[in-house]
């Protein structure tokens, strides 16, 4: 009886202990990983990185710690963790063959909050979709369409093209064009068109608008107008000049002509 009551003492002096370091292993492990974590987001916050990210890579961190200091409590009960690394590593080989798209993403994503190649409310050009930016996601891009519907862009469609960012500078330039007949005044045209985006207070006095013939059309003679304005008054410039355009052309008796083509008919000598 007494041998096995100095087994019983022996497993539990030798057992009992190393169970009492991994439980200390265990939440001092969990202590000093969350105390890493937070402070690695708190550099990430000095750094100016945005909040998704940094709270992102915090959890990341938490996670790969807490990894580690689970196996150290499990190595120390005599636990053989080798095949359990072996096994995590296999897992996490599969998971990531499994999510190469959402890695792709992911890294994407990184690249687009770190860089910032367009920031929230700012509107954009990219993937072949137009809109404004209404949240920067570490797997997507939500973009806020001007017909109001809600485009979800993988980022990684993103930074494999080209992005247009229309909000990043103060000015945009409105392209358009009027076509005037053959027949009609050309510098009366010209000041027609002038007189619009000049009167504008919209239309930026520096640069100043230019009023130029860009082309002697098959049918027309092409006329670019080309005023500076802000971003955001883009548009209402654009479709108020076009407007005003065809009336004050019409107006100062400039025709907007038309394609057609002249059939000249020839009678065949019987």
């Amino acid at each position: 009886m007494n041998e096995i009551i100095q087994k019983v003492y022996g497993y539990i002096a030798t057992y009992g202990i190393n169970l009492l370091v991994a439980v200390v292993i265990f939440f001092v492990g969990k202590w000093v990983a969350g105390l890493l974590a937070n402070l690695i987001q708190k550099l990430m916050v000095r750094s100016k990185v945005e909040e998704t990210l940094s709270n992102f890579v915090r959890h990341l961190v938490y996670i790969g710690l807490m990894v580690f200091v689970v196996i150290a409590a499990l190595n120390k009960i005599g636990i053989q963790t080798t095949s359990l690394i072996a096994v995590i590593g296999a897992a996490g080989l599969a998971v990531g063959l499994a999510l190469q798209g959402s890695l792709a993403n992911f890294a994407a994503g990184v690249i687009l909050i770190i860089f910032k190649p367009y920031k929230v409310g700012e509107f954009i050009e990219a993937a072949g979709a137009l809109g404004t930016v209404e949240e920067i996601q570490i797997f997507n891009t939500v973009l806020n369409a001007p017909d109001n519907r809600r485009i979800i862009i993988p980022n990684s469609h993103i930074t494999g093209g080209t992005i247009a960012n229309f909000s990043d500078l103060e000015k945009r330039r409105v392209d358009m064009t009027f076509g005037i007949s053959y027949d009609d005044d050309i510098k009366k045209a010209k000041d027609v068109l002038l007189k619009i985006v000049t009167e504008d207070k919209r239309v930026l006095k520096d640069p100043a608008p230019v009023v130029a013939v860009s082309e002697l059309g098959d049918n027309s003679v092409n006329m670019v107008c080309r005023p500076w304005v802000k971003p955001a008054d883009y548009w209402g410039v654009y479709f108020d000049a076009m407007e005003n355009g065809k009336v004050e052309l019409e107006k100062a008796g400039c025709s907007i002509p038309y394609p057609q083509n002249d059939v000249h008919l020839y009678k065949e000598n019987e």
